[in-house]
Parts: structure tokens; C-alpha cells; sequence
């Protein structure tokens, strides 16, 4: 029985957040205006689409945008935090999902040489199209009404637990790392003796405490975070 770690990236993993750090890449490294009002609230994908695209636009290549990428810091212990990971996985699986994409996030955790911690990545597909430009696709759809439209991470959650069974692994605790206001879906489906991570200072931190002060049912224990390290100390009680 393995213990089973989730992590969110932007500001959980990395101290930034992924699909913003790109516009490094863009001319004077910003966008211009009419592109920043295209944004619709839940189509965040749609809108990465068209900053790729503007990027592509402007004749920025693929490796230079592969280096900007690269330069997203960790957030403090994350690093070590994965490394204990990678050397623990008898006992630890560990998946990362997120509302980034696939190339940002192999690229960073590339760079940090840190990708044998991480067993699979649920995010939104990115590619390289025939301009060479990066085209980013919706993870998946549901039905979920409380998350944006193109991920909801209860459902990424759950389809891979679910996978896991029938491949016969089974997790007899799930403990989940975040910060913002879409790890609040996955959270709530977690169990008794299950534990939620939240990064402190930030909108799950808040949203966990006005669920306690509504008395709504959540039954993983809460413990706050600064650092990787916090995590790393509660994963290694965890397996002792």
C-alpha cells in the first residue's frame, strides 16, 4: 500500500506561475492590450492559445521559449522535496496536475532534474504545430460546474485512483499539495486519514478555513505549508 502524493505547479511546485512567466518571451515582455481583453473567465486555454500564438507571431523560436521557461523558479524545498520523492518510490506515487500544460511542465522539471519523482502529469496538451509555433489543447471536458471547463482535478483524481485499482495498486493514504482555488474540487473527495496541504497565505488556505468556519464535512486533515521541507517531514512520517 502506497502512499499517493498530488501536487498543483503553479505556485505549489514552482514560486510563479508558468503560463504568465512565458510572456518573458514576448516583445518589451508584455502583451498588448487587445489581447489581454480577449480573456472569457473558465477559458483560460483558449486565451494561452492566443498568447501562443502572438508569441509565434512575433518570431520568437521554440528553444528560446524553451530557456525562458526553464528560468521559472521552484518554490523553497520543492527541489529536495521531489528528489526525496524519486528516492522513496517503493512507497510513493506521485502525479502533478495542473492547469499549465505539457511542455512547460516537462521543460521545468527537465531542467531541475527532477522528473523521476513525478509517476504521470494530468495538464492541458501542448505541441509544436508545422509553423513551429506552441498550440495548447483542453485536458479533458466534464461536468463539473465548479471548475473552468477545460480540467476539473476531482475528475483527474479520480479517473487515475480508479485506473490504479484496476492495474491492482491501491493508496491507503492521498495527501494533496496546492495553493489556489481549483484544488478546493479534488480536495473535497478526499477521505478520513487522507491529508490536504495548503500553501499558506493563499486562496485554498482560505477557502479551507471559511469551509471549517461553515462547518462543512471535510474529512482530510488540513496542515499549512511555506516550504517543500514542511512536506517533505510529513511524507517521511507518512512512510516511516
Amino acid at each position: 500500500m502506497k502512499t499517493l502524493v498530488v501536487f498543483d505547479f503553479d505556485h505549489t511546485l514552482v514560486d510563479d506561475n508558468s503560463d504568465t512567466w512565458v510572456v518573458k518571451c514576448a516583445p518589451d515582455q508584455r502583451l498588448p492590450d487587445w489581447l489581454k481583453n480577449s480573456y472569457e473567465k473558465g477559458r483560460w486555454t483558449e486565451y494561452m492559445g492566443r498568447v501562443m500564438s502572438y508569441i509565434g507571431d512575433s518570431a520568437v523560436s521554440g528553444d528560446t521559449v524553451r530557456t525562458v521557461m526553464e528560468s521559472v523558479p521552484f518554490t523553497d524545498g520543492m527541489v529536495e522535496l521531489l528528489k526525496f520523492i524519486a528516492t522513496h518510490k517503493k512507497s510513493i506515487d506521485c502525479i502533478i496536475i495542473s492547469d499549465s500544460n505539457t511542455l512547460f511542465i516537462d521543460w521545468i522539471l527537465q531542467a531541475a532534474d527532477v522528473t523521476n519523482a513525478v509517476d504521470r502529469v494530468f495538464t492541458n496538451p501542448a505541441r509544436f504545430d508545422h509553423r513551429g509555433y506552441i498550440t495548447v489543447e483542453r485536458h479533458h471536458s466534464h461536468e463539473c460546474a465548479q471548475c473552468p471547463v477545460n480540467l476539473c482535478k476531482r475528475k483527474a483524481l479520480r479517473d487515475f485512483v480508479e485506473s490504479q485499482v484496476e492495474a491492482g495498486v491501491r493508496y491507503h493514504k492521498t495527501c494533496y499539495v496546492g495553493d489556489g482555488g481549483n484544488d478546493l474540487c479534488p480536495v473535497t473527495s478526499l477521505g478520513q486519514g487522507d491529508l490536504v496541504m495548503p500553501r499558506k497565505g493563499y486562496a485554498l488556505e482560505r477557502l479551507l478555513s471559511k469551509a471549517r468556519r461553515e462547518e462543512r464535512a471535510l474529512k482530510p486533515q488540513v496542515v499549512a505549508w511555506c516550504s517543500g521541507l514542511e512536506i517533505l517531514h510529513q511524507l517521511a512520517a507518512l512512510i516511516e
